[in-house]
């Protein structure tokens, strides 16, 4: 029995399909990383695709529309993890957590996880100035320095900007993750590295290659 749930972030789908030679623990089924679906959804879909076998019951939502974001559902937020404190670290977090899979600081540590990132050897205003360059859609990098409690470059004094997203409709959270990456790679070339495995019980594939689900990005 499932119990239904929105999805936060609504309906919008956006990202590759994962290649199924790159399944893993964060990423089994080939889905979008954002993949619009409910929780109800995606089992219904799991069970005949995949043919699992489940005497499945969806019990569903009453009111809920796929347009909706999860501020307009007047519910409250119940932290799915102690790094997902609030909506705003949702939004981003499509994105925002390919840096997971580098040298980078996905702002674990700080109060504002996925929103806050950076490196001790990034200068924050120098890439706000260059990502706004980008002309990412919705939204806004301000600079700032940061010192994470823990993680990466714990007590450390790092560089980096905090994303405000201006317009929800219009912001691509994978893209601009991606726009993320490139733009400290032209920044840093030098400084800048991919993490080796392993990486969430995966001891082979680099972490970057599982979290997009593939090598081709």
């Amino acid at each position: 029995v499932v119990l239904d749930r929105p999805n936060p972030l609504g309906g919008a789908v956006e990202g590759n399909l994962p290649d199924p030679a790159y399944a893993s623990f964060v990423g089994l089924y080939p889905l979008p990383v954002r993949h619009g679906k409910t929780i109800g959804e995606l089992a219904v879909y799991f069970n005949k695709k995949y043919q699992w076998g489940a005497d499945l019951h969806v019990v569903k939502m009453k009111g809920w529309k796929r347009s909706m974001r999860f501020d307009e559902t007047g519910l409250p937020w119940v932290m799915p993890s102690p790094n997902m404190p609030t909506l705003d670290t949702a939004t981003v977090y499509a994105g925002m957590c390919l840096l997971e899979a580098t040298n980078l600081s996905e702002g674990r540590g700080t109060t504002r996880p996925f929103e806050i990132v950076g490196a001790p050897f990034i200068d924050g205003h120098r890439l706000a100035r260059a990502l706004e360059k980008k002309n990412l859609p919705g939204v806004a990098f301000r600079p700032l320095a940061f010192r994470p409690t823990f993680n990466k470059w714990a007590n450390q004094t790092c560089g980096g900007v905090q994303l405000h997203v201006t317009n929800f409709k219009n912001f691509k959270s994978f893209l601009t993750g991606l726009i993320f990456l490139q733009t400290v790679q032209e920044l840093h070339p030098r400084r800048f590295k991919w993490n080796p495995p392993p990486y969430e019980y995966e001891t082979v594939k680099r972490p970057i290659d599982i979290l997009c689900g593939t090598d081709r990005i």
